[in-house]
């Protein structure tokens, strides 16, 4: 029912279609009766004439059906389509204001069934319900009180036929409504292991587990196709039942038709007309029972997707009009005694950590793997609230923060490289939101950014240079290359801020790892001339990233166990002097 509303600009045509389907209905209905006029009348007589005008009335009346069953599709069809595109929108917008956590608890796998799969059932679904839900049951019903202003005796079978044929159809939809949901939900765990799969491939076959991965396939696709044809089993039973039970009253029509017509209580086309009303009674029964399947799996996936609606965001930001200007002057970051913990993990990813690091600072974070780098620097932006403790920035308290205003602030450079389809200038462009509006975006700072990032030199030597092919997720390029495009991607972020005299924070999350040294030492160098103006964080498990750095932060197991310059904690903090020996014993000093 909540899905209803993306009907209403629709409206008309989802109601004008069964309307015009009903009128087919009439046309349908007439058809037997003049049939029977014809044997009766014309054939009986031998009025050529009368046969005819009959005949011509039957084409005039399959003409006058066939335009208003044409018309009936097209605005069925129309407002079908216009549903599942006004739904598959907003469900891309809802999807789209959820929160970094709201989605993992979705998953990835169960929102692409959700807009894909499950949208086109609930189109079919509607298309189908809007052709038949008037039709059919006016056509049943219209047939047997036609067949009672025939011969009341005989249409006592239509009675009886109508209330069986409607157990067989229903009971099949009460059994099959539960084991579509249970298939959706097989599909959601098949995409899950398929996109597994295509996604690690490669490590897929640096670990020779291709068999162990066809396997895992094989055992959803199987689980899969056990639900469908438990399903389908159940549903393929309702042609073969209705069919024995209109074959059965057709048998019965005709006996005691038989009987009547030899004591001449009926005609012969009247005989004819019933056994025409039946056929159509099981014509439009097999096709409501189709509608029956068809329809509880648009409502077993409407479901499915109102529970999308259902989850909401976990994060909350204050309306855009309360933004205030930021004291730039300020402390620029500020974790007062924070701790976090992922949604559904059972011990916290970061436990008390408190530091505060002023603008323009440069701030390196390291640590292990697993130590909770990623998740602390998570927080900056707001892509997760802090489960205790309270995050700042430039004095203000983080949720007090307005959402656009958030992200203005701050450029994040992922683990994971990720660019978008397009051209070089696009990606470097997807930079500005919030900002400034692309257009205004000139061509010498987008090269400014790259010469930053360390990769002007390989655009320039692109086909089209800026305007360079970029394949999805940035194929056509190594991954030192797509690293360095999406630090200039935040770059651009960073020199419009300084354009603006805005305060900006540059996040690099380990996003140095597929460089070498060389080229990390000159983007070094480039981040260098930021300090003062842009407070940079750098995540690294290399000592010689973070050296340099006005504080390092070192982290162990969740929890702050340094803080201090590069020579500071090589006598205070162990931590970080097991990293620095581990690295500069014959490591990277020999590199």
């Amino acid at each position: 029912m909540k899905l209803l509303r993306y009907l209403k600009k629709y409206s008309v045509k989802a109601a004008l279609a069964p309307l015009l389907k009903l009128l087919e209905c009439f046309v349908d209905l007439a058809i037997p009766i003049l049939t029977a006029k014809i044997i009766d009348t014309g054939l009986g007589t031998g009025d050529t004439l009368y046969i005819i005008r009959g005949c011509a009335l039957m084409v005039l009346l399959g003409l006058a059906g066939l335009a208003v069953s044409v018309a009936g599709q097209y605005f069925s069809a129309v407002a079908a389509v216009g549903v599942s595109s006004e739904l598959r929108r907003a469900a891309f917008a809802h999807i789209r204001s959820l929160d970094a956590s709201a989605r993992q608890t979705l998953g990835s796998s169960t929102i692409i069934t959700r807009l894909t799969g499950d949208i086109s059932q609930v189109q079919a679904g509607l298309n189908l319900f809007l052709r038949l839900f008037m039709r059919s049951p006016f056509i049943v019903f219209g047939s047997v009180f036609m067949a009672f202003s025939i011969n009341r005796r005989l249409a006592i079978v239509f009675a009886f036929v109508v209330p069986v044929l409607a157990a067989v159809v229903f009971g099949i939809m009460r059994a099959t409504t539960p084991l579509y949901r249970v298939t959706q939900a097989k599909l959601d765990s098949v995409v899950k292991v398929t996109r597994s799969t295509l996604s690690g491939m490669r490590v897929i076959r640096a670990f020779c587990r291709e068999d162990d991965e066809v396997a895992r396939i094989y055992e959803a696709s199987d689980k899969l196709k056990d639900a469908q044809a438990h399903a389908g089993i159940i549903s393929a039973l309702s042609t073969p039942l209705s069919g024995a039970v209109i074959n059965a009253a057709t048998v019965a029509v005709l006996y005691f038709g038989a009987l009547e017509f030899s004591v001449g209580g009926i005609t012969s086309g009247e005989v004819v007309a019933l056994v025409n009303y039946m056929s159509q009674i099981f014509i439009e029964l097999v096709k409501f029972a189709n509608l029956i399947v068809q329809v509880t799996r648009a409502a077993a996936s409407a479901g499915r997707i109102a529970s999308l609606f259902d989850v909401r965001p976990q994060l909350l930001y204050p309306a855009e009009e309360s933004a205030g200007l930021l004291d730039s002057q300020k402390v620029a970051v500020r974790f007062e005694h924070v701790g976090f913990k992922y949604p559904g993990a059972g011990a916290e990813s970061l436990s008390d950590i408190s530091f505060s690091v002023r603008h323009g600072d440069a701030v390196g974070i390291i640590g292990g793997t697993g130590s909770g780098k990623t998740s602390l620097v998570s927080l900056i932006p707001r892509f997760f609230d802090a489960s205790s403790g309270d995050v700042y920035l430039f004095g203000e308290p983080i949720k007090e923060i307005p959402r656009q205003k958030l992200r203005s602030l701050a450029g994040i450079v992922p683990q994971k490289p990720l660019l978008f389809s397009g051209t070089v200038r696009s990606n470097l462009l997807w930079g500005v939101s919030g900002i400034c509006p692309p257009e205004e975006v000139d061509d010498e700072l987008l090269w400014k950014a790259l010469e930053c990032a360390q990769a002007a030199g390989f655009v320039r030597d692109l086909p089209g240079g800026l305007d360079g092919v970029v394949e999805q997720g940035g194929r056509n390029f190594s991954g030192g290359q797509r690293q360095r495009l999406t630090i200039a991607r935040a770059m651009v972020r960073a020199l419009l801020a300084l354009r603006a005299g805005q305060p900006f924070i540059l996040i690099l999350d380990d996003s140095a790892s597929a460089l070498d040294f060389v080229t990390e030492s000159a983007l070094r160098r480039e981040l260098a001339k930021l300090r003062g103006k842009v407070t940079t964080f750098i995540v690294s498990q290399r000592v010689a990233s973070v050296r340099s750095s006005d504080l390092i932060l070192v982290l162990d197991d969740g929890r702050l166990v340094g803080a201090g310059k590069h020579d500071e904690l090589l006598s205070t903090c162990p931590v970080y002097r097991e990293i620095y020996e581990s690295q500069y014993s014959g490591g990277e000093a020999g590199a």
